[in-house]
């Protein structure tokens, strides 16, 4: 019996540390369309995203372009954008997690946030603190692993780079409503 979906999760306080975890994930053979990574939109990270504009009351897709181009570690990443999340403000999304986003444009504010993360594989009561810690400015960084063993990769992947709050949880797929 195979093992079933796992998402291996965990927060950042800088983007260096977000970076040298993404660099060691990349190194060890993870695949870049399985890695996620959500960080409010700041002066310091509006560069990411070549398309930075976003206009909130449009929906949570407003500033996710397919042809977003980022230099450096992150423009690894599939499908990097800035986009808004009704209520909350402007993020940086790259990776599945800009569809689970997208998703929620319709939605509105109500659970947006936390229902994007479940929607990633991120248990509901981690979801809620998550987000209080990413309006603060942390940076989440979530990988979707096949089985256990690479998981269990992943996770000392994110604690060795210095993540905070590092756990893995089957994928929820489940519908989130708030």
């Amino acid at each position: 019996m195979a093992d079933r979906d796992i998402a291996a999760f965990g927060l950042f306080v800088d983007r260096a540390g977000l970076e040298g975890a993404i660099n060691e994930l990349r190194a060890a053979g993870f695949r870049n369309g399985d890695v996620s990574v959500l960080m409010q939109e700041t002066p310091g990270t509006k560069d990411l995203a070549h398309e930075a504009h976003t206009k909130a009351p449009e929906g949570a897709a407003a500033g996710a372009s397919a042809g977003a181009v980022v230099g450096g570690v992150l423009g690894w990443l599939i499908g990097i954008g800035a986009i808004a999340i009704p209520g909350i403000g402007p993020f940086i999304a790259a990776g599945p997690i800009v569809a689970a986003l997208a998703g929620i444009g319709a939605a509105g504010a109500a659970g947006g946030l936390i229902g994007a993360l479940v929607g990633v594989g991120i248990p509901e009561y981690e979801a809620k603190r998550y987000e209080g810690r990413l309006r603060k400015g942390h940076l989440l960084l979530s990988v979707h692993c096949d089985d256990s063993k690479w998981a269990k990769k992943a996770e000392e992947i994110l604690k060795k780079a210095g993540a905070e709050d590092v756990a893995s949880t089957a994928e929820a797929h489940a519908d989130y409503h708030p």
